[in-house]
């Protein structure tokens, strides 16, 4: 039979004998939608503030060290053009990450009105006081996987001592499932109130904070000069 002959398919339209033969295609996949970053609305200022820092002062000070090393001979054997553009891709990747971060946040206030269930069970935000298996008094804040402070027992949302709590309110009995073993938990309060999140700061030794320095001793040397 000639590939390019006409036949009637069981759909009942005429189509050619090379149409019949090609492999049916599976659907595209719809595109997954990204998982939601549930993150207060300290906890993303504080993501913004690090981006900040990252594009307008870290960056531009390792990119001025980066192009004064370049200028000082054989760039294979010069550490500092090394080390400069090893950095640079370190900011850049971490720049990325917070962007994506930042635009898959789910802002949620604690400090929101809340009624019903909301304001009675666990949900994002709320700081929970249970009695554990060992019969021990806990109490832990859920907050966005960003934000997570063991010091201060803050635990992700997504955490599993999180997940076993969600939804339950006081007087309510949870499981939760640990490697260790099972472990049953009782809800003694539920509650929603501001949330302390440390904000974002210079971390030590960073390249902008050495410039600034530098700068600042040039200026004051400039001064005594004159």
């Amino acid at each position: 039979m000639n590939a390019n002959q006409a036949v009637i398919s069981n759909s009942g339209r005429i189509e050619t004998v090379a149409a019949l033969k090609r492999p049916l295609r599976a659907p595209a996949p719809s595109p997954r939608e990204p998982q939601k970053n549930y993150i207060t609305p300290a906890g993303l200022q504080r993501l913004r503030d690090e981006v900040r820092f990252l594009l307008t002062r870290e960056r531009p000070a390792v990119t001025e060290v980066v192009a004064w090393a370049a200028g000082n001979g054989d760039r294979s054997e010069n550490a500092d053009y090394q080390y400069g553009k090893r950095r640079l891709r370190q900011i850049d990747s971490r720049i990325r990450f917070l962007t994506r971060r930042i635009d898959a946040a789910y802002v949620v206030d604690p400090e929101a009105p809340r009624s019903g269930r909301a304001a009675t069970q666990v949900f994002f935000g709320a700081t929970v006081t249970y009695v554990n298996g060992a019969g021990a008094d806990q109490t832990v804040t859920i907050v966005g996987a960003d934000e997570v402070d063991l010091n201060r027992r803050y635990i992700s949302w997504a955490s599993p001592l999180a997940r076993a709590l969600t939804k339950a309110g006081p007087g309510d009995r949870v499981v939760l499932r640990a490697p260790a073993g099972a472990e049953f938990l009782e809800i003694v309060d539920v509650c929603y109130q501001r949330i302390a999140i440390e904000p974002f700061t210079e971390p030590p030794g960073a390249e902008s904070a050495s410039r600034s320095r530098g700068t600042r001793a040039e200026s004051r040397l400039r001064t005594e000069e004159s």
